[in-house]
């Protein structure tokens, strides 16, 4: 068995690491200050916010109740709110979808149409979609889809998506 040191490691693990332990640290100080109290389902959820690259809240939720079954939808985004706040995360980076063909998810996407109409996908009917609209515009041959960013809208336009 190989023994490594700390000098062994590759560099950009070691730092990642160190990162993310001072990111938790000073998120708990901040919300410390917010006079919030640090629960254990807090910190379990801050930990997956730093570790995983979780695109919503719902898939948060998803990765925490897998280790906290008492925690639930409303906690989760009221902590995300608190950690939006403080400046810990941006929403707006949260929007990432990457769904492929062969996956097999159900309700992974739901669309509202201006008459109320809703649509409930399954990841393999989002990627036929979004397949079927980019090959419609000219944009897809027979590449397949790895991710879709979605960044909210800012625009001023109340009419647009507000």
């Amino acid at each position: 068995m190989t023994v490594y040191s700390k000098e062994d490691r590759k560099v950009p693990e070691y730092r990642n690491y160190r990162r993310t332990q001072m990111q938790r640290e000073l998120i708990i100080d901040k919300l410390k200050e917010r006079g919030c109290r640090i629960t254990k389902q807090r910190m379990t959820l801050i930990d997956i916010i730093l570790e995983s690259d979780c695109s919503s809240c719902k898939e948060i939720f998803y990765q925490a109740s897998k280790v906290d079954d008492k925690i639930g939808t409303a906690t989760v985004y009221r902590m995300v709110n608190v950690l939006e706040e403080i400046g810990a995360i941006s929403r707006k980076n949260m929007y990432k979808i990457a769904y492929s063909e062969s996956c097999g998810m159900e309700d992974a996407c739901t669309v509202v149409l201006d008459d109320n109409t809703t649509y409930h996908l399954s990841a393999q009917n989002w990627n036929a979609v979004v397949r079927a609209g980019l090959k419609a515009c000219g944009y897809l041959e027979e590449q397949k889809i790895m991710s879709i960013d979605i960044k909210p809208c800012e625009c001023d336009n109340k009419e647009c998506c507000h």
